[in-house]
């Protein structure tokens, strides 16, 4: 047993997220989104270095010492897998582990809004979930693409790194594939999925712009592709697409765009009013002929207005505020708390009316 798996075994018994190692500081385990230190020595440079490097496989060693940063899956029997990234920085070598849950939540169960549903009946287009790091992206893809496997015969092919969620084949058949263990990189893998007759494409991270151009294709040819980035909106998202673009190109990418996006899911996580866990506010945007216009004539800035005039009963969709409002009148977090991650103050000012 590798001695890291002791505060890795700590990390599930507290019902936490995530393990940070640093040289100089104790190892710090996050609760509920706040950072936690255990009670443990300072380590050091050469101590974290041993301690990491028996996670690792000598071709992943070597990898890191190359590229001084690394990602990978690490599985401890019995106990949990986790994502890693290894990296250095100025006090040395420094790692942060990921918990991934065993069981693949539903959305039912996950408490997310049911017209993300939908998202698992299309044929065909871009869909793309984002947020921070730490929001619960992959969670969400992974209720969706259960979604899919439990109610449609389809061949989904994954590219991650590393893979994160293991799918058991239910009515679809899967095929997940590695960044470095199966594969060079997200462009190879892409490159080839359309000979491997896929009818859903999840890509782990939309980096670059020969990634983003690809998904755009694949979008094209009749598959449903999901993606994430790390953005905030909606209006954020497909400005962010646009503009890893050069100029001249740009048109090109808004009259894909304005065809073949099919939505985006964008979200938070808020504690809950009784501080115990978290749970998500998802902002939820659905492609239409007005979304196309708005991406065609450069307007993404009235995006939000689209969602807001949209209404949640009758399109499924809602801006982030309103999402967080929900979950207050429903008693799940707190006003204080909706406020802070909500986006017009304005939206919670009743929720604070002086008497």
């Amino acid at each position: 047993m590798a001695k890291i798996d002791s505060f890795l075994r700590l990390v599930k018994e507290q019902r936490a997220s995530d393990l940070h190692l640093a040289v100089g500081s104790p190892p710090v385990i996050r609760f509920n989104g706040d950072l936690i230190p255990i009670k443990f020595r300072e380590l050091t440079h050469g101590e974290l270095t041993r301690m990491l490097y028996e996670t690792m496989s000598d071709a992943q060693i070597a990898d890191f010492e190359r590229d001084m940063d690394l990602d990978f899956a690490y599985a401890v029997p019995g106990l949990s897998r986790y994502r890693v990234h290894v990296f250095l920085d100025d006090r040395g070598i420094g790692a942060a582990f990921r918990i991934i849950p065993e069981d693949i939540k539903s959305i039912d169960d996950l408490m997310l809004p049911v017209s993300l549903k939908r998202f698992a009946s299309f044929d065909k287009g871009l869909v793309l979930v984002t947020g921070a790091t730490g929001s619960g992206k992959s969670t969400t893809l992974a209720a969706i693409l259960n979604e899919v496997n439990e109610s449609r015969r389809k061949h989904i092919i994954t590219i991650e790194d590393p893979i994160e969620f293991i799918h058991a084949p239910k009515k679809s058949v899967f095929s997940q594939r590695e960044v470095g263990a199966h594969t060079p990189d997200f462009a190879s893998a892409l490159r080839s999925c359309l000979r491997e007759a896929p009818d859903v494409i999840l890509i782990g991270e939309l980096r670059d712009i020969e990634t983003i151009s690809l998904a755009l294709t694949c979008s094209e040819t009749g598959t449903l592709v999901f993606g994430t980035l790390h953005t905030q909106s909606a209006a954020q998202t497909v400005d962010r697409i646009i503009d890893v673009f050069p100029t001249v190109q740009q048109d090109q990418v808004r009259g894909m765009l304005s065809l073949n996006l099919r939505g985006v899911v964008s979200q938070n996580l808020l504690k809950t009013a009784d501080e115990t866990k978290r749970c998500a506010a998802v902002e939820i945007l659905f492609g239409s002929p007005a979304l196309g216009n708005l991406i065609r004539e450069s307007k993404t800035y009235q995006i939000e207005t689209l969602i807001q005039l949209g209404g949640y009963d009758k399109t499924g969709m809602q801006t982030l505020d309103q999402a967080i409002v929900r979950l207050i009148d429903e008693g799940r977090v707190s006003p204080e708390e909706g406020r802070k991650h909500g986006r017009d103050a304005s939206n919670f000012a009743k929720y604070f009316k002086v008497a």
